[in-house]
């Protein structure tokens, strides 16, 4: 029996927004009902973000069924939004001993690495997915991320897009390739980019909160304010600068753009 589990912008216990793009497809053998059950109200609960809930579940299913990789790596997915780094790690690092070819949990590793800066770390995860996998658009995006968490947007810019060819609808890496060009000068890629991402996903607040901070630097006060407007009001933490540099990871220019724009508009 197949599962899958995804959990996307979850709040950690500290407070904070991390995104983790998880994908995890493990043959789970079972020979109980009970068992089955069991597994998939863990899932459930992961999916609906009840980690309290999870982390029971996964820590009772892991007792009676301690060769199971999938509930290792799940339970590392549900520790890691818990805020626990290192035993998401310790997790990932259990799911990876019982099946080393399960990618997967290689992905959700690096992340839980990402969160600790272990960037040498994160890369050789996702350069060992890339191995066996090499259009793999969750670890380029992931390098992208590293990349820029460093410094280089130049090769930021290269995974972004990478990831954004292999999969169009990572609506994340197209995003964050338009704020990258943003940061390397390409004013004029970024904002037909950001257009198309709102004009396709017209809720997506990290798309219109980019383009509030490039329309502002190019005097276009206006139309600025208007797609503010609708990116604050679908998610007010773009007003955090440390929230955009450390979680969200966009790059310094449209960061400072974006707090200039607010600042303005405060006086």
């Amino acid at each position: 029996m197949n599962y899958y589990i995804q959990i996307r912008k979850k709040i950690f216990s500290l407070g904070l927004l991390f995104i983790i793009i998880i994908a995890i497809s493990y043959s789970f053998e079972a020979s109980a009902a009970d068992i089955s059950n069991s597994f998939n109200d863990a899932l459930k609960a992961s999916k609906n973000g009840d980690f309290s809930k999870a982390i029971i579940l996964w820590d009772q299913i892991l007792e009676s069924s301690p060769n199971e990789a999938s509930a290792w790596s799940n339970r590392g997915n549900v520790r890691l939004a818990l805020g626990d780094p290192d035993g998401a790690i310790s997790d990932q690092n259990m799911a990876i001993n019982l099946l080393p070819d399960q990618l997967d949990a290689y992905l959700n590793r690096g992340m839980a690495q990402e969160l600790l800066h272990n960037w040498k770390e994160a890369e050789n995860d996702y350069q060992f997915i890339l191995k066996r996998d090499p259009g793999n658009p969750y670890a380029l995006y992931n390098l992208g991320n590293i990349k820029g968490s460093e410094g280089d947007w130049i090769k930021a810019e290269v995974f972004y897009k990478q990831a954004a060819q292999k999969n169009p609808s990572f609506v994340m890496a197209r995003c964050n390739n338009a704020l990258v060009n943003y940061q390397l000068g390409d004013i004029s890629n970024a904002e037909i980019e950001l257009r198309n991402l709102i004009r396709r996903y017209p809720m997506f607040a990290d798309a219109r909160a980019g383009l509030s901070a490039l329309l502002w630097s190019k005097g276009s006060i206006g139309e600025a304010e208007s797609n503010w407007a609708a990116a604050s009001g679908l998610d007010n933490r773009y007003r955090d600068r440390e929230w955009l540099i450390e979680f969200r990871r966009w790059p310094p220019k449209p960061t400072n753009d974006l707090m200039n724009f607010l600042a303005l508009q405060r006086t």
